[in-house]
């Protein structure tokens, strides 16, 4: 925070006393939080998740501090307005007229009562994204299935009947052996990959199917009520911006349109949808199924 204090008091509209040092601050934060979120990945404990529920207001306060500073903001504009923008390349001029449109996305035009209340919608936002994240992780890490028929995972490859057999050792089943198991069926993307593509038994790809779908949808870890909230905080944000809804906020600082991207969507739909049941229709013979194809079989 000190770095950015210092920049909103020196800053200067042009390129080395402005877009550099604002960069290494950026970057400096994208750099720490990118790793916190890998560890969260790949090493989710309860001690990092305390942690990083206790550092994260103070990180979107940051964030929302420097896209809300008036300082970079005016010089931004300055930069923009001055004799010397046409002769920046079109690279940099495309970094200054972006960084001006996401501070305004960020709320820097604001009057002090919506910009406070934006800002407790972003706090909001951020922390139902992270609860979202560790519900849909602990639902796919609670899905478990114990094979001891290898009859039932026939088709699966060695490499994968070792993974499922390590699973296995790993809660609990010394003895597990690739060969002759026991196996554990998880919904971690190797395993679930492996028994999409490759399980010949279709009642356990369609268990497994459906428990990947609906994953963080009942229970305790039902994400449903979480979403309905970043929905109806999405729509205020956009509000609060003088949009219509939260896509027109996401497609500002993109290369299309709202339209455009729906025009493109049903242009692809169309021109693939007779193929798409054609290619269906040919499974269906193929694989000598008398109804349609089940979701589970047309999967990955």
């Amino acid at each position: 925070e000190s770095d950015l204090d210092e920049l909103e008091k020196t800053v200067e509209p042009s390129w080395p006393k402005l877009v550099e040092p604002l960069e290494k601050i950026v970057d400096r934060l994208t750099v720490v939080w990118g790793i916190v979120n890998h560890l969260k990945a790949v090493k989710d404990t309860a001690e990092l998740r305390a942690a990083i529920e206790e550092v994260q207001p103070e990180k979107v306060k940051f964030q929302l501090r420097v896209g809300q500073s008036k300082p970079i903001y005016n010089a931004f504009k300055a930069i923009q307005e001055s004799p010397d923008w046409k002769s920046l390349s079109e690279a940099r001029k495309r970094i200054v007229e972006t960084q001006i449109k996401e501070a305004v996305l960020n709320g820097v035009s604001l009057e002090d009562n919506k910009r406070e209340q934006f800002n407790k919608i972003e706090q909001e936002l951020e922390r139902l994204s992270h609860k979202f994240s560790e519900n849909v992780l602990d639902a796919t890490k609670k899905f478990e299935k114990l094979i001891t028929d290898k009859k039932e995972i026939e088709g699966l490859p060695a490499t994968s009947l070792g993974l499922a057999a390590q699973t296995a050792v790993s809660k609990g089943h010394e003895n597990a052996t690739a060969e002759n198991g026991p196996w554990m069926i998880t919904l971690d993307a190797p395993c679930l990959f492996a028994v999409m593509q490759h399980a010949r038994n279709r009642a356990l790809r369609e268990e497994v199917y459906r428990a990947n779908i609906t994953r963080a949808s009942s229970g305790d870890l039902d994400n449903t009520p979480i979403i309905n909230q970043i929905l109806k905080l999405r729509m205020e944000k956009a509000r609060l911006l003088n949009y219509n809804n939260y896509a027109e906020v996401s497609m500002a600082t993109k290369m299309a349109t709202v339209d455009k991207a729906e025009e493109l969507l049903e242009k692809l739909r169309s021109a693939s949808w007779n193929a798409a049941v054609q290619g269906i229709m040919q499974e269906i013979v193929s694989c000598r199924v008398e109804n349609e194809l089940s979701p589970q079989n047309m999967h990955m």
